[in-house]
């Protein structure tokens, strides 16, 4: 079933977080396994994968009948059912998969998912926080958190930012932060150079400390 050097992801629960992921993953060419005792559900993302099945059995003897020990990535969307997402998590574990993921409600049940081994998201707490951000700062939208302290961002420029070029800009110098793209219109440009110019409602996509983003964001939106 493993196409050789391609990565084969899993997908235990069909919510909103599973289904969206399972869309996105398809979007991108990656290969399925998607599993969810919901015959509608399943019916749902047959155009996702061929490899989608209808089980209330999570043991680990049914799971690796479907298949899911050949996965490089198994990502447990059942985080509602706090006892049956850490049964589940812990069976994908032993069943020797080398990334596991498990989604929590809350930090007690990440405690426990970390503890057992996998490795814990939240999404309902990170779209509050990402919307939270939105609302107090509009240019600003983080794309993917490194971890605690480092983010990639990314921001909408203003005047502050119109026919300057980046070495001019300096925004390394002055924000800590690193430029890895530009967003002008339809056209996305990762080959920048000092001469490269900026303009109002350009977007660009940085990396750095959270708090020296934010920092920049403030700068950009201030009347200064």
């Amino acid at each position: 079933m493993k196409k050789q050097q391609e990565m084969l992801y899993g997908i235990i629960g069909l919510g909103r977080f599973g289904y969206a992921l399972a869309k996105n993953l398809a979007e991108a060419g990656k290969d399925l396994i998607i599993v969810d005792e919901n015959a509608s559900k399943i019916n749902s993302v047959s155009e996702f994968t061929p490899n989608a099945y209808i089980t209330q059995d999570l043991s680990k003897e049914n799971l690796m009948k479907i298949g899911l020990q050949n996965c490089d990535v198994v990502v447990v969307c059942i985080g509602e059912k706090i006892d049956t997402c850490i049964l589940t998590t812990l069976n994908v574990i032993q069943m020797g998969v080398p990334k596991v993921i498990a989604k929590a409600t809350s930090e007690e049940q990440g405690c426990v998912l970390q503890l057992i081994g996998a490795e814990v998201v939240y999404p309902e707490r990170d779209m509050g926080l990402r919307l939270a951000n939105r609302l107090t700062a509009p240019g600003f939208l983080e794309l993917f958190a490194l971890n605690d302290s480092i983010t990639i961002s990314e921001i909408a420029l203003t005047k502050k930012a119109d026919s300057i070029s980046v070495a001019n800009f300096e925004i390394r110098k002055k924000f800590g932060l690193n430029m890895i793209a530009i967003r002008h219109g339809e056209n996305l440009n990762t080959d920048i150079t000092p001469e490269t110019m900026l303009y109002e409602d350009d977007v660009i996509i940085v990396i750095g400390k959270k708090e020296n983003v934010k920092c920049f964001e403030e700068y950009l939106r201030s009347k200064r």
